[in-house]
């Protein structure tokens, strides 16, 4: 390598791979460079039985019928979509209830309300702990520049938004974190431990899948997950989804089974075909507006009424 440089440069170059030796960032190899690093390992480990529960929120006492659940399942995030505005107390409440929690975060995303300003924010800032995320939608126009002065991301978000919206694939969404790579090429990137509460109180996989397993009215989330078939679209990986097999992006992409293109079923009765909102063609490489198909359009609106 160091022919195809001049002298000065040659010294340059030498200087980097100093720099990388002296902190153990690199070393020199002369013969099968590539035998020298161990094979990377594919395992994915967890130890919490649910590691997500995302709840469709009407009324925050809901909380403390999930309390000890959190805690006997190791549930490390939680986030709520709420269906009315919160106000500052309402919020330091959410926070206050898993004061002493093995939660990790909160993310709320909540209608955005007049009373939200700069104090409001601050006081959420100074009275919480868990809160991670802060998204305000349905807002018209910021109240104030958000800076990155709150130790939570803070979003105001114009439009409505619908839990609908979810189950999204594009670029922006990919998510190649090592953890989240592993646990989709071994189990599915959307619903392994993962659990739904809805705006019924329905518990399911998913908010806005179909079938339910009890509800958080009579019975617990620990009731729900014993149930049969809740764990079914844990372990389907996208190896094993139509189209999306072939696809390069497979393992950093999420695999909604609440929006697919309903198309094929395994021998075990389950949903194999690719998600709804995708618009990429793995064979042609191309990116499409999922919204423009006719077809998927007739699909989603039907899913929409169900």
């Amino acid at each position: 390598m160091m022919k195809n440089y001049d002298e000065e440069s040659k010294e340059i170059v030498q200087e980097y791979l100093n720099l990388l030796l002296e902190k153990e960032y690199g070393f020199i190899s002369k013969n099968d460079w590539d035998r020298n690093f161990p094979p990377l390992s594919n395992d994915y480990h967890d130890p919490s039985t649910i590691n997500h529960i995302f709840i469709e929120l009407e009324e925050i006492t809901l909380l403390n019928k999930i309390k000890s659940s959190v805690e006997n399942l190791g549930i490390r995030h939680l986030v709520i979509y709420c269906l009315k505005p919160l106000t500052a107390k309402e919020l330091i409440e959410i926070d206050v209830t898993f004061k002493t929690s093995v939660l990790s975060g909160i993310e709320i995303l909540s209608p955005f309300h007049q009373n939200i300003d700069l104090s409001f924010v601050q006081t959420i800032h100074q009275n919480t702990v868990r809160i991670y995320s802060l998204t305000f939608y349905n807002c018209s126009q910021s109240p104030f520049k958000a800076n990155n002065e709150f130790r939570f991301s803070l979003k105001f978000l114009k439009h409505e938004l619908k839990l609908s919206a979810c189950g999204k694939v594009e670029l922006k969404y990919f998510n190649t974190n090592i953890s989240k790579v592993l646990e989709a090429i071994n189990h599915n990137s959307c619903l392994h431990k993962k659990i739904g509460i809805d705006k019924n109180g329905n518990i399911k996989n998913c908010p806005l899948m179909p079938e339910s397993f009890g509800s958080i009215h009579n019975s617990s989330l620990e009731e729900a997950i014993d149930q049969h078939g809740f764990k079914k679209y844990w372990d389907l990986t996208k190896d094993s989804i139509e189209i999306c097999k072939d696809c390069e992006f497979r393992y950093v992409c999420t695999d909604c089974r609440a929006y697919t293109e309903g198309s094929d079923e395994n021998k075990a009765g389950l949903d194999i075909s690719k998600p709804l909102k995708c618009g990429y063609n793995p064979y042609t490489g191309e990116w499409k507006d999922w919204t423009k198909n006719p077809l998927k359009k007739k699909i989603f609106n039907s899913l929409e009424i169900r």
